[in-house]
């Protein structure tokens, strides 16, 4: 399964860095997720998002027709 990620990081000013990633489960997404941070932003972030990753094919979208 597809994941995107979100981290927060940064002590003065707030930043994100945004990644991708995949895992058969949630938990192997995470681990995923935690070894693919960058070294420079892992002291600093202070909140993660996950959410399942959207195929941008699949997606539909306002005012499209659907049938």
């Amino acid at each position: 399964m597809h994941f995107q990620v979100t981290v927060r990081y940064g002590s003065q000013y707030q930043r994100y860095h945004t990644l991708a990633v995949e895992g058969e489960t949630v938990r192997e997404a995470l681990r995923a997720a935690a070894d693919a941070l960058p070294e420079e932003i892992v002291d600093e972030a202070d909140l993660v998002e996950m959410r399942p990753s959207v195929d941008p094919e699949e997606r539909s979208y306002l005012g499209e027709d659907e049938g």
